[in-house]
Formats: structure tokens, sequence, C-alpha cells
């Protein structure tokens, strides 16, 4: 899916953000500006590169704060710092390379790297420092006209962020460029672990010239991987598309008989809200569940499912209501399914089993059974252990989730990573756990708590009801940090949070220690630990569902956490629609938290 199919939100920081980068990391004349060089080799009448906005230094703020750009407009961060971001771009000029840019100092220092990094620790690549380039060329995939300084197509080939190995509080990277020697952590789709650039020698105007000769190489760590080619991973991480791919069907078109302000043509449209959907079950299919007896074969979204027990009572009823069938739950997940499968697809799924019914015990089942039908999608885990779930679920599209809804998952929780990266979280989770004295209304002032931090920090998040007794916020992140890490980042949020209502919340681990207090749990943040997905039922009474809310609900005197129900949520989306769809379309940097 392309970047602009998603409506990706970045945090930015502003225009001139940080120091000046003088001559020893930008080639540009003294007081022309870190991007003088850089633009001077450019004709933006012709090429389809941003232009930036740096024009010189700026200042940051006396408190030491930084605004984070949005558009136009902008936000104060009193508490966090926008994560460093670099990009990878594999570029085809006269020569292919790779474009390796780390943000610093407001701009993105550049290297070009002909053989492209690699995990390979025992080898090193020759790397020259190229001029700066401008924030917004982070994001830059396309044609350069041929002609132009770097005619040739460019994609994105690999993004992400990043953090020095420096001394100082705070670490100064653009000091250790100047004296020759940078090392850092790399956090991207492709590229993972501490690297090191060394100046080799300087090129023929001397050091600090454009075409300074430096290597690069990967540590001996956790992430190496001996005689990893960056050449077997051609694609995009942006667009999914190869070099010839974009020289065929660039994103921008340049027409140079146009005025600058007219010329430049998204081929690519606007961006849609979010993902389309899969139509929902026709009328007709679920006229044909309603005529099959106690089984049958149900003809849905183009399978054939064979359905049995449907007259089986899965969940008792609630006071003044009737019992759910198996029958009334497969309905249900038929209807939900087009609006669940995007928060489901591509990731395995741990099925919560209940064959007897939700008022009997329930068990995790992981492992796909080797009866499941061939068209299923499954996912093989290349790193399972002995004793390890070999193979999994994965529902990528709507009739796999009502196939293990009639296999007897009544709950459906999805890794919060997907199957290409496991170990890339793509959202922190925070898990607002009652205690037994924690009243509803103290928990919704711990939620209210946490969406006014996050709107604070300038942090899209959303909540949505548990379908027990609690609140759940998932804030989507793009791909990059390790679970650690945003554990680590959900720890410091919820521990601040703590702080403001001590008498309200406990950090003990045992359920017994917490004096029946809430616990703000930032554990789930680790891999193959999940919560309840979005639209998932609950094995309760009444069949209540795991319901996203709009942080407004909260001040609702009739909110509770089991309020909707599988009878219930498909008029509710059908009124609201999906209000958890900035999960799908907001993924954005974490703020580093101080």
């Amino acid at each position: 899916m392309r970047r602009a199919e998603t409506g990706v939100r970045r945090l930015t920081p502003p225009r001139g953000y940080g120091r000046r980068v003088d001559a020893a990391s930008s080639s540009g004349a003294a007081g022309a500006g870190p991007l003088a060089t850089y633009r001077a080799k450019r004709d933006f009448m012709k090429t389809p590169e941003p232009a930036g906005e740096l024009d010189g230094p700026d200042e940051v703020g006396r408190s030491g704060t930084a605004e984070v750009a949005e558009g136009s407009a902008g936000r104060r961060l009193e508490s966090a710092e926008a994560a460093l971001r670099f990009v990878v771009q594999r570029h085809r000029a006269r020569r292919l390379h790779y474009d390796l840019r780390l943000e610093m100092d407001g701009v993105l220092a550049s290297w070009a790297v002909p053989k492209g990094p690699t995990l390979d620790p025992s080898v090193r690549r020759a790397a020259f420092h190229v001029e700066d380039h401008p924030l917004e060329y982070f994001d830059f995939e396309g044609v350069i006209p041929k002609g132009e300084y770097g005619g040739g197509d460019v994609i994105v080939w690999d993004e992400g962020t990043w953090s020095p190995d420096e001394a100082g509080d705070p670490p100064d990277p653009g000091r250790a460029v100047r004296e020759g020697e940078l090392h850092f952590d790399l956090r991207g789709h492709k590229l993972r672990g501490r690297f090191v650039l060394v100046r080799a020698r300087a090129g023929a105007r001397g050091a600090g010239s454009e075409r300074e000769q430096w290597l690069l190489l990967h540590k001996h760590d956790e992430h190496a991987v001996p005689g990893w080619d960056p050449e077997d991973y051609p694609r995009s991480v942006l667009s999914g598309r190869t070099n010839e791919e974009v020289k065929a069907d660039p994103d921008r078109l340049w027409r140079s008989s146009l005025p600058p302000a007219e010329a430049a043509v998204d081929l690519r449209g606007p961006a849609p809200a979010a993902p389309v959907p899969p139509a929902g079950p026709t009328a007709d299919e679920l006229a044909a569940l309603d005529a099959l007896g106690a089984a049958g074969t149900w003809h849905l979204f183009g399978r054939e499912l064979r359905v049995t027990n449907l007259d089986k009572v899965l969940f008792p009823p609630r006071p003044g209501e009737g019992a759910v069938t198996k029958r009334d739950l497969l309905r249900y997940t038929a209807q939900i399914a087009p609006v669940a499968t995007p928060y489901l697809a591509g990731r395995a799924l741990n099925m919560h089993r209940f064959p007897g019914g939700a008022g009997t015990a329930g068990f995790w089942h992981k492992q796909l059974p080797s009866h499941a039908p061939d068209w299923l999608p499954r996912w093989h885990n290349p790193d399972a252990g002995a004793g390890d779930t070999t193979t999994y679920l994965v529902v990528d599209e709507p009739a796999a989730l009502v196939w293990a809804a009639n296999f007897g998952a009544l709950e459906w929780h999805a890794w919060t990573s997907r199957t290409g990266h496991p170990d890339l979280p793509t959202y922190v989770l925070i898990d607002l756990d009652p205690g037994e004295k924690t009243s509803w209304e103290d928990l919704l002032v711990l939620a209210r708590l946490h969406g006014t931090a996050l709107e604070h920090l300038g942090v899209s998040g959303q909540p949505k009801l548990t379908g027990g007794r609690g609140i759940h916020i998932w804030v989507p992140v793009s791909p990059g940090p390790s679970f650690a890490e945003t554990r680590a980042w959900a720890e410091s949020l919820s521990r601040a949070i703590g702080a403001v209502v001590p008498d309200l919340v406990s950090w003990k681990w045992q359920v017994g220690e917490r004096s029946g207090l809430a616990r703000l749990d930032y554990t789930q943040n680790a891999l193959n630990k999940t919560l309840v997905a979005p639209y998932s039922p609950r094995a309760a009474a009444g069949a209540p569902v795991s319901a996203p809310i709009e942080w407004a609900e909260l001040d609702d005197p009739t909110l509770v956490p089991d309020k909707f129900t599988v009878r219930s949520m498909p008029a509710r989306i059908a009124e609201k629609g999906d209000l958890f769809l900035s999960v799908l379309t907001g993924a954005q940097q974490l703020p580093r938290l101080r």
C-alpha cells in the first residue's frame, strides 16, 4: 500500500529545528544556509524534488522544547522531543547507489553508498558524504528528469528512527560527524542494529568537501546477518514498488510548460480516508444462514463454509434479553468481518476458544489445525522453537474470521506486529485494568488523563471499551521502535499519569498486592502479547463487544464497559462508522518523553 493511501501522519520538527549545520557537515557557503549547495545543484522548475523550507538557522526556544509541525499547524511539546528519523533511498542515476540520510540539526545529513548498507559485520562499505538535503526529502519517491542533477528513479528503500550512541546530554551527532566518526542505532524495516560511519579520507577539495570518503559498517550485535545483501530486498517500504515500477509509473509528473506552482501533478490523487473494506454479506447470504438447520454448508464471501451446532447457546442471556446462539454469533461475525478484517490482516491470530460456550472454561488456541481448509490464510513462524506454535491463522479475508468463530473462537486477539516484521510493533497498547476497589468513574478519570496527555504531546490514540471491565487505548506507530521501546514509552506515559492520581493506581504485579487499585498495564507491549481486537465479542453473558468509542463518550453518563453487544454493534457502526479508523490511518513517530 502506498504512503499516500495510508494517511500516515508524521511528528516533524519545525523548519530550522536545532543548530545550523556548518561547513564541516554541509558544503554550502558560509552564511548561505545549510541547503545552499543542495539548491544550487537543482532547477526546481524541472525537478519534482522538494526545495525545502530551511532558509537559515532558527533558534530553539529557551525552554528547550520543540514545536511539531503538521502541515502549516504546529503544536508545542513541553515534555517531549520528536524522534530522529532516517531514510535510505535506492537511486538509479548514472550508477545505482543508496542514499543514507540521517535527520540531524534540522536537515538530512547524507551519504551516498554505492553498494548499499548491509547487516553483514564483516563487510565495509564505501560511503561518500554529500550535501545536506531538506527534511521534506524524507518521503521523496519518483523520477528526477534526465539531464538534471541526479537524474534517475528514486524509491524509499527503508525508513525508520535512529539514535546516536555518543557522549553528552543531549548527544551531539553533528559534532561526531565533524570529528569523523559516528556510532548510531537504526530501527527500520530492513536495517536494524548498531552502525558506524568513519571518515576514511577527504575528497579532492579537502575535509568537509561534498565527496569526503567514509566507511559504513555494521557492528557484531543481535541484528547482524552474515552475507546480507540489500539487492535481495529491492522494493520500496512506502509504495511496495521497485525502481523499475516507479520509473514506468511515477507518482509525480512535472509539466515544464507550466509555472512552477502548477507544474507538479500528484498522480496518486487525494488520499482516501481509509482502506476500503470488503463488501458486507448480502441479504441472500444472511437468509441462507437462517435457512440452515443445526448444521450445513454456508456460501459466504465467495467461500464454502461448513458450519455446525447453529442452535447451540454460546452466550447466556442478560436480564431482559435472550441467549445468543452460535447462529447469532456467525451472523454478527459475517456482518462485522469487513470492518474488523483490516485490524487483523497480516497478523498472527491468537484464538480464545470456548467450544462449550461463554459459561465454560476457555483456552488459547494458536496452532492452525491440520484439518483447516486449504484456502485459509496462514503464517508459518520461522522462529518457532520446540513446542512453539508453528502455523497461525491470518485473517486476510472476512471468510477466515467467520471460520474462526465457527471453530469456537469467541474472542479474537491479533498480534500487534505484522508477520513480515514480527519484532516491530505497529501500536502502543495502554491497558487500563481496574482493581476490585476501582470504580468505573475512577477508570474514566484515568482514561481522560491519558487522552489529555496524548493531545498535549500531539499524539493520536483511540480508546475502546474492553467489553469486560476496562478500557484500552491504542496508539498507532510507524514501524521502527522495538517492543522494548514501545513498552518503555507506555510505561513513562502511564507513570506520569499515575503520579497525578496516586491514590487510584498500583504498580504491583500480583493482583492480590494491589489493594484493589487499578493497574496501568504497559507490559502488554511485547512480542506475542495481545489485547482483544476491536469489535471482537467477549466471553460473557449477552455477548458484549470490545467497542471503539469517541473520546467525548468518556463523559457519557450511560457509558459502561460492556454496553455494546453483538446485537447492537452493527446498528452502531451504521450510525457512527468505524470509530477506530485512526489506528489504521494515523501511523506516527513517537515523541521522546523526558
